[in-house]
């Protein structure tokens, strides 16, 4: 794992991002240079094509999910993206073409070799993705306790990290019962220090469901660290794999005393001239489909187009969010607050499409540009539910501290909540949110949301 800008990364989809763009530059130069019979190269003008049309595969790539932690698609399924992005990628090569000076160099060899490129990246790329993962990126994982704690490490590794391999489970001393594969358990004949060292771990997670009676052996889990090898918390472990921050390993100390949840002046003025120059521009782009949506939703069930409610945002506040209505005007005929639920009968025909295309969200933007919301950011609850869900869930008043987002890393990880256990799950998102947000992990977060919508995940 490694951290970038206060988002963690695995080393693999790097590795990948690396050797893409690395492929399309290298290739294009290469055939470029390979038939020189009289023909005048400009290295530095291919060099800048290139390099221009690399960058662009990687923001192509990156929508269509080739660098994805964990993917489930079919090899039918990727070979039908990898077609799909060289279908974006042929009108993207002649643009840059036409708008560089690259005078002196043969048109069509130039984006002959590009396509070339292109495609043998493809190809690459696609033989990868369906590939097993190398061990030369593997990470040795040793756990520290034999208990739920741990099989809750081991479920979230085999769900989220098929780099990581769990070399065993090392018990604690006043550990009874064991809820991992016996197999799996290593014998307390050596310490905890010699058996790290002699099985080759990169990693020990502390895992442990009793911490009292002396069951920490701090001065050897210290000797592992100084001998290069990690140790993590529970809270530190989940933060890094799975991109959240777990409740049931979550105490008020380590969110006071550890890094993280700064806001800071810079960090806001920031985030403010993003929200406004993106929110401008998608608002200019996406009027003609507001118009239709507009005029669909008035064919189907009259007026009103929006609808208004109040929710609750930066530091308890108050605000009203604008969307389109998709539900029936009679939705909450006695006033009561009802969550809204898979396949709700009270969506119209029009409020299902708009719903799973995200267009309902569309006018969210002008909240964007009058300050009450962030692009990117926890989604903002109704005050009925944020005073229930306050009581039930710990900490759950913490996502309050950054303006809510018309979408946010909780949306892009996790589907529509409709409970109080879905709503926990998505604050453990929120969370790390709130921990970690920069303007790096923002625009994440919006490639990921045009993951969602052209895939339809997580629409109610």
């Amino acid at each position: 794992m490694v951290r970038l800008f206060n988002h963690w990364l695995r080393w693999r989809p790097l590795v990948q991002m690396l050797f893409d763009f690395s492929f399309v530059i290298v290739g294009i130069v290469i055939m470029m240079m390979w038939v020189d019979n009289g023909l005048p190269v400009n290295l530095k003008q291919v060099l800048l094509f290139a390099a221009l049309l690399a960058g662009a595969m990687l923001v192509i790539n990156s929508w269509l999910g080739f660098y994805q932690r964990l993917s489930h698609r079919t090899p039918m399924e990727t070979r039908a993206r990898a077609v799909l992005s060289l279908y974006l990628a042929v009108p993207v090569a002649y643009g840059i073409y036409a708008l560089l000076p690259l005078t002196g160099v043969s048109r069509e060899f130039m984006q002959l070799s590009a396509m070339s490129a292109v495609f043998g990246m493809l190809v690459t790329r696609v033989s990868t993705t369906q590939s097993s993962t190398g061990s030369i990126l593997s990470r040795r994982i040793m756990v520290f306790g034999t208990g739920a704690k741990a099989l809750a490490v081991k479920r979230a590794l085999n769900k989220s990290d098929p780099s990581a391999e769990i070399i065993g489970f090392f018990p604690g001393p006043n550990e009874e019962t064991a809820s991992v594969p016996t197999n799996l358990i290593l014998s307390r004949e050596r310490s905890l220090t010699d058996t790290a060292l002699a099985l080759k771990a990169d990693e020990i997670v502390v895992a442990l469901t009793e911490r009292r009676g002396g069951a920490m052996p701090l001065r050897e889990l210290l000797d592992c660290k100084l001998q290069g090898i990690r140790v993590l918390d529970l809270a530190s472990h989940f933060e890094q794999t799975l991109g959240q921050i777990r409740l049931e390993s979550l105490y008020a100390g380590w969110l006071i005393f550890g890094d993280g949840f700064r806001q800071g002046t810079l960090r806001t003025v920031v985030k403010r001239v993003f929200d406004i120059v993106c929110a401008t521009i998608l608002i200019i782009l996406a009027l003609p489909m507001m118009a239709i949506a507009a005029i669909a939703i008035v064919v189907e069930n009259g007026f009103p187009i929006l609808y208004r409610q109040e929710r609750v945002g930066l530091n308890g506040r108050l605000f009203k969010v604008i969307k389109f209505r998709s539900m029936r005007r009679d939705a909450e005929k006695d006033g009561k607050p009802v969550w809204a639920t898979k396949q709700d009968d009270r969506v119209t025909r029009v409020g299902k499409i708009i719903r799973k295309l995200r267009i309902d969200e569309l006018p969210q933007l002008f909240s964007v540009l009058k300050g009450d919301m962030s692009l990117v950011g926890p989604r903002p609850e109704r005050p009925f539910f944020v005073d229930q869900l306050t009581k039930e869930i710990p900490f759950y008043a913490v996502r309050h501290s950054v303006k809510p987002g018309v979408t946010g890393w909780a949306q892009v990880r996790y589907h529509y909540g409709a409970t109080v256990e879905d709503s926990a799950e998505k604050l453990q998102y929120d969370l790390y949110y709130v921990k970690n947000h920069s303007l790096f992990l923002d625009i994440l977060v919006l490639f990921d949301t045009i993951g969602v919508v052209l895939t339809g995940k997580g629409a109610q």
